[in-house]
């Protein structure tokens, strides 16, 4: 019977055929142990000379690292094994024998060489775990969205004007004439919800930022979300909903890859059983200095409460509550154009918006907003930041035909998969890093 690994536990005492490649072994006399993967997950098979023909054995003990396999055996299960099962190997066979030395053996390598051989170690354990989260977690968020009656709405890639910093973004030729890669597909998707109510896109952005940090890429992927007639505090219970979702769809399907990365799931299954927590701008600032949670010449200064949360600042929110923080009602004059502004009771005026702070040195996985609805007031803007007005009139025009109060937000693909997974730095959580430094393979 043709099988994979990750269905092994279907199959106890059942003969299979897998097909994979040879992730490492070790040879004990007559006992022989082969480390297969087959891309749904990792199983011993136990070979013994007597067990199988005398060819079969001279050609399992030619075995190289990679080299790609087919064998058979009888499904076993096997506490003591990572995955619970192995294979009492009754056949193998050689598709194809690594005849040079597999680079990345079992020595150890730095970062740079691994990502420099990215090609090959995506096949590491370690890769392989976190990249069948970004798959989870995609999936999830699709799942949630078709759920709750979001259609998908594609934005282009390529785009005539700037949805932020414009010194962020990447230009191209297109046909003689400037186009950018886009940040986002927000400004496109308030169109979509024009038409069909609630739409999200996912795909591709890009930022020219020139930041060698480990929250930073150059190419990303983000989920944008708009909805007609949602104020920001539906807003934020829909993006609440959504990452609990994500969260316990990862504990529910990826313990294997959870265990390979060794993460602690205290926190992430806290989140999914309690509230988040809720604080305005002003209340994150006076707690972060009255507690002493953040240190340096920036607290003294009158500027500091209308400074932006800087990283210290999101490490230490996240680490006092342990769980995701949404930070609200931030500055209007240090948040996007497009966001809708009041003007608090001590006349500051203030943006109607929140980021998401992701506990354990999560940092922003969230930005979102309600967005202004009014024409003029929206123009007022634009015009008051020197943007170029005729480049912003498709943009305004769903303001002019009936326009209506909504919401949205984007959360960042990797900078979520970096959170839930544990790992370091940003560049793990895809597949072909693009950032300032790196651009290959």
């Amino acid at each position: 019977m043709q099988a994979i690994i990750s269905k092994l536990s279907d199959l106890v005492g059942q003969a299979v055929t897998l097909k994979g490649w040879a992730y490492n072994f070790r040879s004990s006399g007559k006992i022989f142990f082969l480390q297969l993967r087959d891309g749904s997950g990792f199983v011993q098979v136990v070979y013994s000379a007597a067990e199988i023909s005398e060819e079969q054995w001279e050609s399992l003990n030619t075995l190289t690292i990679e080299s790609s396999v087919e064998v058979t055996g009888v499904v076993k299960a096997e506490p003591r094994a990572p995955s619970g099962f192995e294979l009492t190997g009754t056949g193998f066979g050689m598709i194809q024998r690594t005849e040079e030395e597999y680079p990345i053996g079992k020595k150890e390598h730095g970062p740079e060489f691994l990502f420099d051989n990215r090609d090959l170690a995506l096949r590491t354990k370690t890769t392989w775990a976190v990249l069948r989260i970004r798959d989870r977690v995609f999936y999830s968020i699709e799942q949630f969205f078709h759920e709750e009656g979001f259609v998908r709405f594609d934005t282009p890639i390529l785009q005539p004007t700037s949805c932020e910093d414009t010194t962020q973004l990447f230009t191209v030729d297109y046909y003689g004439d400037p186009m950018y890669l886009s940040q986002s597909g927000q400004l496109y998707s308030e169109a979509g919800i024009m038409t069909f109510g609630k739409v999200y896109d996912f795909g591709p952005v890009f930022r020219a930022e020139k930041s060698k940090t480990r929250h930073h890429l150059s190419e990303l992927w983000m989920m944008d979300a708009e909805m007609a007639f949602h104020d920001q505090a539906m807003n934020m219970d829909v993006q609440e909903r959504m990452v609990k979702r994500i969260v316990k769809d990862v504990l529910d399907h990826c313990a294997q890859e959870l265990k390979i990365l060794e993460r602690d799931t205290t926190v992430l299954q806290r989140l999914v059983d309690e509230p988040f927590v809720h604080l305005t701008h002003a209340e994150a600032k006076r707690i972060l200095k009255e507690e002493g949670l953040v240190t340096g010449e920036g607290t003294q200064d009158d500027t500091y409460w209308q400074d932006d949360m800087s990283t210290e600042e999101e490490i230490a929110l996240g680490n006092k509550y342990k769980l995701p923080v949404f930070i609200e009602n931030y500055p209007a004059e240090i948040k996007s154009f497009y966001m809708k502004r009041f003007t608090d009771e001590q006349g500051i005026v203030r943006a109607r918006c929140a980021d998401l702070i992701a506990p354990e040195e999560g940092r922003e996985i969230i930005g979102g907003s309600q967005r202004e609805e009014s024409y003029e007031e929206l123009k007022k803007e634009i015009i008051d930041r020197n943007y170029p007005l005729a480049e912003y009139e498709w943009y305004l025009n769903t303001r002019k035909f009936g326009s209506v109060p909504h919401s949205g937000f984007g959360i960042g693909l990797e900078r979520t998969v970096r959170w839930i997974s544990g790992v370091h730095h940003i560049r793990e959580t895809i597949a072909f890093p693009r950032m300032l430094n790196r651009m290959k393979p």
